[in-house]
């Protein structure tokens, strides 16, 4: 064990080294800590946290590779990753030495996938929650990484930490000690099946959940060519529950004394599990009470952006909401208790999907259920002025992604530079999601500067039925004659106005000749007082059927 900062890249280098990453040029022991794991990708450069960890995905030329060295040394980058092996060049190592970033080499047969939840896993302690991280048995809660470290050392053999379906939570370090197998099952996150199905013939796996005691595997029968170590494992339990297990690979028995560190260490390992799945709705309530503070603006906004690593940059917020789908009888199935907790359901997952958009595309984006609405806040580059323009792509490509299976809107408010613009930022992604939301047309995506016209008729007609207005004027005796006599006189204005007043179109939305229209468009003028070719008066009628919501009356007669 280290002392270390646990997030710095010289922990990194601690528990991925030599069976994933290499360093090939710069300092590991730097005590900053890293900020987040970043996809290079030169079209749309993305927002770096501080001493983010980037992952160069086919950079391969020497002059490219120094020139993003020295771009990452700008942004005060921790390290750059590149696929192995570098070719040795001066322009490397001195890019390394001026930019001060550490050049690290991702093993080949590893994938770029493999690495990035390999790091996000080992990073994501302290991105949420209390300043200082608790404790469970001298070890930080929920790092398994540290408790598999812990026990290679106790057992002397490289370690590895599986859930029941032999998925690797977590390994040590010294796993090139291991046989190939192991290596194999580090690389992929997961058991390869030939290598399962043989345990599962030698009842390896009934064995071990049967019992709370170490269970000692000899080698496996391989082809030729390859050779397998022993193995000593242990089932971790939480009470009757099986959680997963803990497998060393061994040359030799363990002693009596390295067998009851092995059983003591899988029972700390089942707390760590247990407070890792707990932790995960409260992390989420924690990250939704965070956002919901920043997004107020209030005296403890600065704190929760700093504790949601967005303080000190600009922010764009995106409000998503999901239609809520009606019953047979158009009442919102939420009505019953069923519809609700399904409804329920159904916009946490769609929240969920939505931050793991938003994290893949900016690392320090943040995102959290708040009501109804789902509010993400990702971070802008200071010297870009493409903020909304980039957050409304990011939006389109999200919906693109989950297809017609929820039909969903999302709002983009203004970029802000300050904690106190938060809300103006949050009233502008609500007030755009309003709009989207009562259109009847087919837009998903909008910022507040593309509707906001249509906000203020939405804000103006929210004070008129406050106040209890009714129709005045022209739009007042067409209501009452159209009513009195059985005419759609207010339909026919209605229609004239939409289609800018050529009759044809208008003629046509209300299935009826241009004739017959023509004669109704001189009758309402009449019955109504009101002068077509005054440019005021027609904007006074068409704000006020905007606005004040007079009934619609129908092509046959009666109002609707």
């Amino acid at each position: 064990m280290t002392n270390r900062p646990r997030a710095s890249l010289g922990r990194v280098l601690d528990d991925l080294g030599d069976t994933l990453l290499e360093l090939v040029h710069g300092d590991p022991d730097r005590p900053a800590e890293i900020g987040g794991v970043v996809i290079h990708d030169p079209l749309d450069e993305p927002v770096l946290p501080h001493h983010a960890l980037v992952l160069g995905v086919g950079l391969q030329e020497p002059s490219v590779i120094a020139w993003v060295l020295r771009d990452l040394g700008r942004q005060q980058a921790a390290g750059l990753v590149v696929r192995s092996p570098i070719a040795q060049h001066e322009s490397i190592t001195s890019a390394v030495a001026e930019s001060g970033v550490a050049l690290l080499g991702l093993t080949r047969g590893a994938s770029w996938d493999q690495l990035a939840v390999l790091l996000r896993s080992l990073l994501a302690e302290g991105d949420v929650g209390v300043a200082e991280p608790e404790t469970l048995g001298g070890m930080p809660s929920g790092d398994l990484f540290a408790l598999a470290n812990a026990a290679a050392a106790l057992l002397d053999a490289p370690v590895t930490i599986e859930d029941r379906s032999s998925r690797v939570l977590a390994f040590s370090n010294r796993q090139d000690e291991a046989d190939p197998a192991r290596v194999e099952t580090v690389l992929g996150r997961q058991v390869p099946p030939r290598y399962s199905r043989l345990l599962n013939e030698r009842g390896v796996f009934r064995e071990l959940y049967r019992t709370d005691q170490p269970v000692y595997i000899p080698p496996l029968p391989v082809t030729k060519g390859e050779f397998t170590l022993p193995r000593v494992a242990v089932a971790v339990r939480a009470g009757d529950e099986i959680l997963g297990s803990i497998w060393a690979a061994v040359r030799d028995p363990l002693s009596e004394e390295r067998t009851q560190a092995l059983s003591d260490a899988a029972k700390l390992v089942a707390l760590h599990m247990l407070r890792i799945r707990a932790g995960a709705d409260v992390e989420r309530r924690l990250r939704a009470d965070l956002v919901s503070t920043a997004l107020e603006g209030g005296a403890g906004a600065r704190d929760a952006l700093d504790r949601l690593g967005l303080a000190d940059q600009p922010v764009v917020v995106l409000a998503l909401s999901m239609r809520t789908p009606l019953g047979h009888a158009g009442v919102p199935d939420s009505d019953s208790l069923a519809g609700e907790a399904g409804l329920a359901t159904e916009r946490q997952r769609l929240a969920d999907a939505f931050a793991m958009h938003l994290g893949a595309v900016h690392p320090r984006s943040a995102c959290a259920l708040v009501g109804d609405i789902a509010y993400g806040l990702i971070p802008v580059r200071a010297d870009r002025d493409d903020g909304e323009e980039n957050a409304v792509r990011i939006a389109k490509d999200f919906l693109d992604r989950i297809g017609d299976r929820v039909t969903a809107r999302i709002g983009v408010g203004p970029v802000v530079r300050e904690p106190a613009r938060l809300p103006h930022a949050r009233a502008g992604a609500d007030r755009a999601l309003r709009v989207l939301r009562t259109a009847r047309g087919s837009q998903r995506v909008a910022r507040l500067a593309d509707v906001h016209v249509e906000t203020l008729l939405l804000e103006l007609r929210d004070l008129i039925e406050a106040r209890g207005d009714q129709p005045t004027g022209p739009i007042a005796r067409l209501v009452t004659y159209d009513r009195e006599h059985n005419t759609n006189l207010l339909e026919t204005l209605r229609a004239w106005l939409d289609a800018f007043g050529d009759v044809i179109t208008a003629a046509a939305t209300l299935y009826v000749h241009p004739n017959t229209f023509r004669y109704r468009l001189r009758r309402l003028a009449e019955v109504a007082a009101l002068d077509l070719d005054d440019p005021e008066a027609r904007f006074a009628a068409m704000l006020q059927l905007r606005v004040v919501n007079p009934p619609r009356v129908s092509p046959v007669g009666g109002c609707t």
